[in-house]
C-alpha cells in the first residue's frame, strides 16, 4: 500500500505502467511489476541525462530472462515519447533476428493500444533509411542492425554508412544489447552511429554484460538496474532450474578427440553460418561426429524415454536443442521412428515437430519441415497452448530466445552453446506455470563448464544458487 498508493506514483502508474493490447482471447490488460516501474523511471531519467549530458550513453537494464523485459521495453517507449524533456522524440527499437524483430513487433508492440504512435517495422535497409531520413519528429522505428550494413554500391565505393538524421531526441533501444554485433570501430554499431550520430543509446538485456565486453560499455554506458536470478525467483517472478547430465558417448577414433576438443573451443550457437574457413571446418567435423547415426539413434531413445516419464508426473512441453538443421530432422526422425503416433504431416497435429530455417540447397527431407512465417506463428501458437497436443518442439537456433511458452518445464540440450546464447536458450523453461516447481535442463553434450563459466558474470547470490 505505501509503494503505490502515495499520489505520485499512483498517478504514475495509472498514466504510463497500464497496458492493453489486443490479443488472440481479446483485450488483455496488464499492469507493470515493482522492479519494471522502477528500472523504466530509471532508464527515462537515464536517457534525458545522457542527451543532457551529450554523450548518448544512457545505460542497461539487466533484468533475468523471463522476468517481462518486452514488456518493460513498452512501457519505457511510451513513457519516453511523452516526457516533455524529449520534445516528441523517434524511438529505434533494434534486434539482431529476424524472428526476434517479428516477435517483438508483431507479439507485443504492434497490438498495443497504449502507445502514441502506430509503430512500423522496416523491411529492407532501403527502408530504414527512408523512415529515419524522412521523420523531423516522432515515430517508433522496428529494424534489425543487419539493415544497417552498407550496400554493395557503398562497399565498393569505400563510403561510410550516410548520416540520416542529427536530431538529439532520437532514441535507440538494443534488445540483448551485449551482443557481438554491437562493434564500434568497424562494425555494424558504427554504422549506426554514423547514421544517427547525436541519439542516446539505451540497452535492455536479460543476461549480464560480460567483464571483458568494453563494446556495450562504449555505446550503451553501465548498468542503471539490475533484477538478477535470485530476485526473481524469491519474487515469484520465475521458477528454479535445474541440471541434469545425461551424456551421450561420442565413439570415434583417438586423433578425432583432439579434433573434437579442439572444437569445442570455437563452436557455439553462430558458427555454423560464420564466414571463418578454420572455423566452418572446424564446425563441421563436430558435426559430423555428433550427429553420427548411431548417437542419434542413443539420444533420441533416452529422450523418448525421460520424456515419457517426466510427462506421467508434470503435464507440459518440452524443447530439444540441436546443433544443426541436419541433425535436427535426423533426430526427429529417429524419434518418430519409435513413436510414429507423435508424427503428423498437418501442422495441426502431432506431438512432436521440427522448426527450424530454410536455404535453397535443402533436399526434400529437410524442407518439409520448412515453413513460412505465417506458418511458423501458428506452430508457435500451438506450443504456446498449454491444451495443446503439440509437447516437443526441436530447434537449433529458433526460438530460442524471445520465445515465451510457461508450460515448458524441460529441455535437452545436445548443442555447444556459452555465455549469453547458453543463459537465454535455458531461460525458456523458467517461466511460472500452474504448480510447475521449476524448469529442468537435461544435458547429452557437455554444457556444464560453460554454465559455470556464464555464470561469472552474474551476481554473488546468483552464483551461489
Amino acid at each position: 500500500m505505501r509503494g503505490v498508493f502515495p499520489p505520485a506514483i499512483f498517478l504514475d502508474v495509472v498514466h504510463n505502467y497500464v497496458a492493453f493490447s489486443d490479443e488472440r482471447d481479446g483485450l488483455i490488460k496488464r499492469v507493470a511489476k515493482y522492479h519494471q516501474f522502477y528500472a523504466v523511471n530509471r532508464a527515462v531519467e537515464g536517457t534525458v541525462a545522457a542527451l543532457g549530458r551529450g554523450d548518448g550513453r544512457a545505460g542497461v537494464v539487466w533484468h533475468t530472462q523471463g522476468s517481462g523485459k518486452s514488456l518493460e521495453m513498452l512501457f519505457y517507449v511510451g513513457k519516453i515519447m511523452r516526457h516533455p524533456a524529449m520534445s516528441n522524440p523517434t524511438a529505434v527499437l533494434l534486434t539482431d533476428r529476424n524472428d526476434l524483430d517479428d516477435q517483438l513487433f508483431d507479439e507485443v508492440f504492434a497490438p498495443a493500444r497504449t502507445l502514441p504512435e502506430t509503430p512500423v517495422q522496416a523491411t529492407s535497409r532501403e527502408h530504414v533509411r527512408e523512415l529515419l531520413a524522412s521523420k523531423a519528429s516522432g515515430g517508433i522505428v522496428f529494424s534489425t542492425m543487419q539493415k544497417f550494413g552498407l550496400t554493395k554500391e557503398d562497399r565498393d565505393a569505400g563510403r561510410r554508412f550516410p548520416q540520416l538524421s542529427d536530431r538529439e531526441n532520437i532514441v535507440v533501444i538494443a534488445d540483448e544489447a551485449h551482443r557481438t554485433q554491437y562493434d564500434l570501430i568497424d562494425g555494424l554499431a558504427c554504422n549506426l552511429r554514423d547514421a544517427l550520430p547525436n541519439a542516446a543509446f539505451i540497452g535492455f538485456t536479460g543476461t549480464p554484460i560480460e567483464a571483458a565486453d568494453r563494446n556495450t560499455r562504449a555505446i550503451f554506458g553501465e548498468y542503471i538496474d539490475v533484477y538478477d536470478l535470485s530476485q526473481a525467483v524469491e519474487d515469484g517472478a520465475t521458477v528454479r532450474v535445474y541440471y541434469e547430465a545425461r551424456l551421450a558417448k561420442v565413439e570415434m577414433p583417438e586423433q578425432a578427440r583432439t579434433i573434437l576438443d579442439e572444437g569445442f573451443d570455437d563452436v557455439t550457437e553462430l558458427t555454423e553460418v560464420d564466414n571463418r574457413e578454420r572455423l566452418k571446418s572446424r564446425w563441421a567435423r563436430v558435426e559430423a561426429i555428433v550427429g553420427a547415426e548411431k548417437r542419434i539413434g542413443q539420444v533420441a531413445a533416452d529422450i523418448v524415454d525421460h520424456w515419457e516419464k517426466r510427462r506421467g508426473v508434470l503435464a507440459g512441453k518440452a524443447m530439444i536443442v540441436c546443433m544443426s538443421r541436419r541433425i535436427c530432422v535426423d533426430l526427429y526422425n529417429a524419434i518418430v521412428k519409435l513413436r510414429p503416433e507423435w508424427h503428423s504431416d498437418d501442422d495441426e497435429k502431432g506431438k512432436i515437430k521440427v522448426v527450424i530455417t530454410g536455404s535453397a540447397a535443402d533436399g526434400p527431407e529437410m524442407v518439409k519441415h520448412v515453413r513460412n512465417k505465417q506458418a511458423r506463428h501458428e506452430l508457435k501458437e500451438r506450443a504456446k497452448n498449454p491444451d495443446d497436443e503439440l509437447e516437443l518442439v526441436i530447434v537449433r537456433d529458433m526460438w530460442l530466445t524471445g520465445f515465451d511458452s510457461p508450460a515448458m518445464h524441460t529441455m535437452y540440450v545436445d548443442k555447444p552453446m556459452r555465455g549469453a546464447g547458453l543463459m537465454q536458450a535455458i531461460a525458456r523453461v523458467n517461466r511460472t506455470f500452474r504448480d510447475k516447481p521449476g524448469g529442468l535442463v537435461v544435458d547429452y553434450i557437455g554444457i556444464a563448464e560453460s554454465l559455470r563459466a556464464a555464470l561469472a558474470d552474474y551476481t554473488g547470490r546468483d552464483q551461489a544458487r
